[in-house]
């Protein structure tokens, strides 16, 4: 699940470009078979079928989105239904609740998780494992933990769809619920698309359920 089908509907899905990996996410989604455009205006927003929030730090991400606008027009959209993939800060910043962030961070509250911020521990605790994804064919995925959270509290409505034993117990790195998906860890710091190719073919799915996005905004891949 590398790259789409020549048959398969070119969909537009944006990566929030206000900090973090921007340009690994945009690659990926491009080689996943999306038209990946950055999104920094709420008129940009506007204009994709499904958004990535990538990885970075999750304070500065949620203070940004004030700064530029963005965060009630992103929280309408989710409401409204649009696709959402957020990885490392992009899980926290979708989260409905957040265990050891800022007092004053915010977060947009798509999926019914609590996660805790920094869980595995520092920047010289960063590891790289092989994790079995569910509904992810051909086998283990290679994935890269950087400062990451883990999920403590899954909603009702939450599925899990993978873990990770560390130091004796397992706890949850990724999550979908609906048409929002989220993991603890960077699949964009890998040549491994398959992840991106899932949330592609989400935003496919459901591309016309989610009212009408005009088609004026230009093809870009690069941030």
């Amino acid at each position: 699940m590398t790259g789409a089908s020549t048959t398969s509907p070119i969909v537009r899905v944006g990566v929030l470009a206000v900090q973090g990996d921007v340009r690994e996410h945009l690659r990926a989604l491009t080689l996943a078979g999306a038209d990946a455009v950055p999104v920094r205006r709420p008129e940009e927003l506007a204009q994709v079928d499904g958004l990535v929030i990538p990885g970075g730090e999750s304070t500065t991400i949620d203070r940004l989105l004030r700064v530029f606008e963005l965060a009630e027009p992103l929280r309408r959209r989710l409401e409204d239904g649009m696709p959402a993939f957020g990885s490392c800060a992009g899980m926290i910043m979708l989260a409905t609740e957040v265990l050891d962030g800022r007092p004053d961070q915010q977060s947009l509250g798509a999926l019914d998780i609590t996660v805790r911020r920094n869980a595995f521990g520092r920047q010289v605790d960063s590891f790289e494992c092989d994790l079995d994804v569910t509904g992810l064919e051909g086998g283990p995925f290679r994935a890269v933990f950087i400062r990451a959270p883990w999920v403590e509290r899954t909603g009702p409505d939450v599925e899990v769809v993978a873990s990770v034993d560390h130091e004796g117990a397992e706890h949850v790195v990724a999550v979908r619920s609906g048409g929002v998906m989220a993991t603890s860890f960077h699949p964009e710091l890998t040549d491994d698309h398959r992840i991106h190719g899932l949330f592609v073919d989400l935003v496919r799915q459901r591309v016309g359920t989610i009212g009408h996005r005009p088609d004026t905004l230009p093809t870009n891949s690069e941030n």
